[in-house]
Order: C-alpha cells, then sequence, then structure tokens
C-alpha cells in the first residue's frame, strides 16, 4: 500500500512507509501535546494516535479549569493515507515539521470545540528509548521527543469560551513511537509473570532563559530502570531556533533523587523535592508546588471506554465532564494525572508540569498494595 510518504527518502525497510516493521499490535505512532496557564487557571491535553497493526485512528482533548474536566474523545477507522490526520471534527495540521502545529475541532455534538496554534521556542530533545519486557513479551519499546512553546487560539465548551494567550499559556509537544500497551489485552499462549509494578513520573519545566526537562521509570523496590533529564536553550522566536538539534541542548545521566509528599489517601503528589543528578557531580534542586490537577483518563489513559486503540466503529465520537472532588482519586482509570506545578530553583522561578502514574507498591514511596493510599 502507498501513501504519500513513499516519496520521500524515508524508507527503513524494503516495505512502503505504510507497513510497520513490527508487526505486533501493540505499534502505535502517537502525537501528544500539553497546555497550562502560567497562573495555574487551566490545563488542556490534546492526543492523537495512530496504530498501524489495529487499523485505528484516536484522539481527544481534555480541559481542566474551575474544579470541572471537559473531554472529547474521537475515533476512527484508520485511513489508508498516513497523512490524514482528521477523526471527525477534530484535525491535526503539521504546518511546519518541528514548527507550529494546528489542532482544530469543528461544530459537533458534544458542545467541544476549539482553535488552537502550537508555537515552539525550544529545539526538540530525544529521550532515551524505553524497553521493559515480562519475560518472552515486550511491553514497552519506545522513542520520544519533545519541544517547548506556547498555546494560542480558543476552547469553547459547556456553553462557555476560553481565550488562549500565547504570552501567559505554556506547553510542550510530545512525539512518541514504538511498543506499548493499547488495545486490548494480551492473551496469548501460556500466561506471563504478574505484572510489574511501575511507578512513572515526568517534570518539564519552563525557566525564563531555558526548559528542563526529567522523567523517570520505577519499579516497586526503588530501582529506577529508566531515566532523562535534559535542557534546552530558550528563543524569543521560533526562527531563532537553531534547527531540530540544539547544539546548545544537554543530557545528563545519573539517576534523579526525589522526595515526593502524597496527600492522604491518594497517590498524587502535594509537594516535593526533585534533584537531578548528572555523573559528574552536577545537581539541580527543583521544589514543586503543585496548582491544579488533570485527570489522563480525558485523553484515554486508563478510560474504561476510551482507552487508546480500542474499536469503536467507523467513527465514534463523544464527550464528558466530571468534578474532580467527586472522583475516587484510586480508582485505575483517576490515578494518571498531570498537575500544574510551580517550580523553584534557588532564585529561579518557573512553571511546568508533574505528571505521576503509580501503580503497585514502592518502598520509596511507601505503597503496600497495588491501589493504596499514601497515609
Amino acid at each position: 500500500m502507498l501513501s504519500k510518504f513513499d516519496d520521500y527518502p524515508v524508507h527503513q525497510t524494503a516495505e512502503p512507509v505504510f507497513h510497520t516493521a513490527s508487526s505486533d499490535h501493540n505499534t502505535y505512532d502517537r502525537f501528544w501535546y500539553n497546555a497550562h496557564a502560567r497562573d495555574g487557571s487551566f490545563y488542556f491535553g490534546v492526543g492523537l494516535c495512530r496504530y498501524p497493526n489495529l487499523g485505528i485512528l484516536d484522539c481527544g482533548l481534555s480541559l481542566a479549569i474551575d474544579g470541572r474536566q471537559y473531554a472529547f474523545h474521537g475515533s476512527r477507522r484508520a485511513p489508508l493515507e498516513p497523512t490524514d490526520t482528521t477523526v471527525g471534527p477534530f484535525a491535526l495540521e503539521i504546518l511546519e515539521p518541528m514548527g507550529r502545529h494546528r489542532v482544530r475541532i469543528e461544530s459537533n455534538d458534544t458542545g467541544i470545540e476549539c482553535d488552537l496554534l502550537f508555537t515552539p521556542y525550544t529545539a526538540c530533545i530525544e529521550e532515551g528509548r524505553q524497553t521493559l519486557r515480562n519475560q518472552r513479551h515486550m511491553i514497552r519499546d519506545v522513542t520520544r521527543l519533545d519541544q517547548f512553546g506556547f498555546w494560542e487560539g480558543w476552547i469553547a465548551y459547556d456553553g462557555k469560551r476560553l481565550e488562549v494567550d500565547g504570552r501567559s499559556t505554556f506547553g510542550l509537544k510530545d512525539r512518541s513511537w514504538g511498543v506499548r500497551p493499547v488495545g486490548d489485552s494480551y492473551g496469548g499462549g501460556a500466561p506471563l509473570a504478574e505484572f510489574q509494578a511501575i511507578h512513572f513520573n515526568w517534570m518539564p519545566i519552563h525557566w525564563e532563559d531555558e526548559c528542563s526537562l526529567a522523567g523517570w521509570f520505577e519499579d516497586g523496590t526503588g530501582n529506577q530502570w529508566h531515566t532523562d533529564q535534559g535542557f534546552l536553550p530558550r528563543y524569543s522566536a521560533m526562527e531563532e531556533i537553531p534547527g531540530t538539534n540544539d547544539p546548545g541542548s544537554y543530557l545528563w545521566q545519573g539517576k534523579v533523587k526525589h522526595a515526593i509528599t502524597m496527600i492522604p489517601g491518594t497517590r498524587r503528589a502535594s509537594s516535593a523535592v526533585i534533584t537531578m543528578q548528572d555523573r559528574s557531580g552536577e545537581v539541580m534542586e527543583v521544589t514543586l508546588e503543585p496548582v491544579l490537577v488533570h485527570r489522563m483518563k480525558g485523553l484515554g489513559y486508563q478510560h474504561p471506554v476510551w482507552g487508546h486503540g480500542k474499536w469503536h466503529g467507523e467513527l465514534a465520537i463523544a464527550g464528558e465532564s466530571w468534578t474532580d472532588s467527586e472522583l475516587d482519586p484510586l480508582a485505575l482509570e483517576n490515578i494518571h494525572i498531570q498537575q500544574i506545578v510551580k517550580a523553584t530553583c534557588g532564585d529561579r522561578v518557573g512553571h511546568g508540569v508533574l505528571e505521576q502514574l503509580h501503580i503497585g507498591p514502592s518502598t520509596t514511596l511507601g505503597f503496600a498494595d497495588w491501589f493504596d493510599g499514601a497515609s
């Protein structure tokens, strides 16, 4: 099956680009974005993902504001042309590769619409390849890039309209691809070993002159089996970015030290001190103060109905909303979160996000069981 990409010198196998190198049904190729108001008044996220071996393209937009969260979900049979990134009223446009991206949702029955423009002010950072197995089965094998910037435009929801000001609304683009659990659960062959505890934290921060990123996966014993730490210069205009890869960016190699205080009865931070560390001995201690929470189920993560890669027919859309204080914080669908945070490092003040997903026991975080809350 040929596509427009086959007119470019980008092939990695003898197959047309449409055909993946792996037949693993968990193969995915995802756009993901977040945005937050610097004053902490709102957060929104956007996602779109193609699952080439499932034949599905799905998307979402989720807005947390005034104690409520609003979510748009969409899914369709994946088009034969991979450059088609539309799902019903939802459209994602790459105006410039590694540059501006536009997200639109036209009028539809959910009452959620938008016209949003992301403009980067950094180059990209390539996170390390994330690989995790459960005996013979590949759980995840992922590459990810991140790019920081600002947002402008508007979102309509619940009969209201939110104006998104580019001078005070910041976020990032997160592109990832590879293999990770999507669609229906694996069920073939001899039973696999017990599911492994997973504790994931991710901290992109916008500072005045640069952006920093720390992300790490831990198992139940506190062993960090994957860590990312990086820094990117921040530019005043997109045209000043020196390219996809910035010679002024740099990575740290080392473990992330953390002291996370949880809200009692939850797996969500009330405060945190994160110490980024390089093997050279350099350290950067960042204190985080959470301001507003966003449940990642609004973008399909652990959603009981609109989970990633689920078949909903040729085309389906839906909308929903909820009051955060009324949710069970320990239900699987509610554990995965991002919080807007105020960040301080010495006399530097920044803002960004702390993402948390904690499933299973943890000796470092004080969880004894799979879904118990902090004491």
